[in-house]
């Protein structure tokens, strides 16, 4: 039985939470089964069901996610409580598996970000991603970024609410202290993991956790609240500069997401610094260290014109081409293969999609005569939403009986003569003239009839496949693989 007093403890927590996850549909909630997500979980389940002691009803779509990281010998325990505690409150459980690469960035940093990689694979397109971070791990990520010489970005800490990979991440519990959580889950009598690895001192979290925050709270029983209200007011002050530097960063932003650099190169450190680091959050890229953007700027941003410049930050590069910087994802080295010259796939007649390998996506084709209108026309020109998969459209002539129709990638012999070009250019001359970055030539999708080259898809055609008047059109659409999508957005429109 919950005593009023305890009842109206709880009744102010479900309020908070509900007020953070108001404005969204459908939620997923990253779910531990520890303590802190075990609160979270009760709390969303009882506000979906109307719990008559919580109070009214909220309409939700809920989802929750386990990550299991293979490191502890009693993970597989763990999925088994997970699924249990789900089951029993009728919420949709999955369970995704990742492997740890520790070798650069340590054990925590590794786990962290392989677990926030799965996440944000595993998001569906309407839902926000619910953590069940609190006030007490705002203190530790403060006092690490101090330790770290962070800046006010760092120092902000964590956010209720933030962008999130298109998404958003939000954070119900930020306010809450996890001696409230503790009292929350003995009065609703939950039952949570307890991980042995949060007494080792070996790591940071659990250091600043067991031996410095309680010597602090001692002293000043307020410092949690206190260093909260500090990383609100740097928070406060990086959303200002968002604020007064979005009109720059949306002039120097192209719609494939790459960034002018001649504009940067009259600024000042610390206004470039600030653009730079916007522009990599805009692209979910982790934000730099101040030794990282400076060697970005440096050997990156000025290197010379026609260098191979990049740099790595964790599983992006960020290289330059011409006067932008381009983020581009881990994808597209492994695509590399097929850009070999040799790797031919055909398209046999009958089919009006061919299924590209290695996840680039898939091609449709339709036949459509002179005088006839097209009807696939809402597959082409961009991207309509930031879950939409551009479409990439190019018109050729159709085959003739006798043509052989394939896709092919990389390099092609001899002198290509291509509309709007009265002279002929090599593959590699095209290219370049075109502007179309290195990374993307190689998996660019090549049309072939026969030997002779048609198109290269939503970049150019050449003369052998422009139609003439008395032939039917063939209508090409390339919906690249969604991790591509972005780079191409601006094809059409060269």
């Amino acid at each position: 039985m919950i005593h009023t007093d305890d009842c109206r403890q709880l009744q102010a927590l479900h309020r908070r939470v509900a007020v953070y996850i108001a404005p969204y549909r459908a939620v997923l909630l990253a779910f531990s089964g520890g303590l802190d997500s075990m609160v979270l979980l009760d709390i969303i389940t009882a506000l979906r069901d109307g719990d008559e002691a919580m109070g009214s009803a909220c309409s939700k779509i809920l989802r929750a996610v386990h990550i299991n990281h293979g490191l502890n010998r009693d993970a597989d325990r763990w999925v088994k409580h997970c699924a249990y505690e789900c089951h029993r409150r009728k919420v949709k459980f999955n369970i995704v598996r990742v492997v740890i690469d520790s070798t650069q960035d340590g054990l925590e940093a590794a786990a962290r970000g392989a677990r926030y990689r799965a996440l944000a694979a595993t998001l569906a397109a309407d839902e926000c991603l619910l953590t069940a971070h609190h006030q007490d791990d705002q203190v530790e990520t403060l006092l690490l970024a101090l330790k770290r010489g962070s800046g006010p970005a760092g120092l902000a800490s964590m956010t209720a609410d933030m962008p999130f990979h298109d998404h958003r991440l939000v954070r119900p519990l930020l306010d809450c202290s996890r001696a409230e959580l503790e009292a929350y889950a003995c009065a609703r009598e939950l039952s949570w993991i307890e991980d042995e690895s949060n007494t080792n001192m070996r790591f940071d979290r659990n250091f600043l956790r067991l031996q410095i925050l309680p010597l602090l709270r001692q002293r000043w029983p307020h410092f949690a609240s206190a260093s909260a209200r500090s990383a609100q007011l740097c928070a406060g002050q990086e959303r200002l500069l968002d604020e007064l530097l979005a009109e720059t960063l949306d002039d120097l932003m192209s719609p494939d997401g790459s960034l002018r650099l001649t504009p940067l190169m009259v600024m000042s450190n610390l206004r470039r610094a600030a653009l730079l680091r916007r522009w990599l959050a805009n692209l979910s890229v982790r934000m730099p260290s101040r030794l990282q953007l400076a060697r970005l700027w440096q050997e990156v941003a000025l290197s010379r014109r026609d260098a191979v410049a990049k740099m790595q930050i964790d599983d992006c590069q960020v290289r330059r081409f011409r006067d932008r910087l381009y983020v581009l994802p881990s994808v597209l080295p492994k695509l590399a293969k097929l850009a070999d010259g040799v790797t031919i796939l055909p398209w046999p007649p009958g089919y009006d999609q061919l299924q590209l390998p290695t996840d680039m996506g898939i091609i449709f084709r339709q036949t459509v005569d002179s005088d006839s209108p097209l009807q696939g026309e809402r597959l082409s020109d961009g991207i309509a939403s930031a879950d939409t998969i551009v479409a990439i459209k190019s018109v050729v002539r159709a085959p003739m009986c006798d043509e052989l129709v394939s896709i092919r990638f990389g390099p092609v012999r001899g002198l290509l003569h291509i509309t709007g070009r009265r002279h002929g250019r090599t593959l590699k001359k095209i290219w370049q003239e075109l502007e179309i970055p290195p990374w993307l030539r190689g998996h660019t999708p090549l049309l072939f009839y026969n030997d002779q080259l048609i198109a290269a898809l939503g970049i150019f055609v050449t003369w052998e496949g422009t139609k003439q008047a008395s032939e039917a059109q063939l209508h090409l659409f390339w919906l690249p693989n969604k991790n591509q999508a972005i780079y191409y957005r601006s094809i059409n429109r060269k």
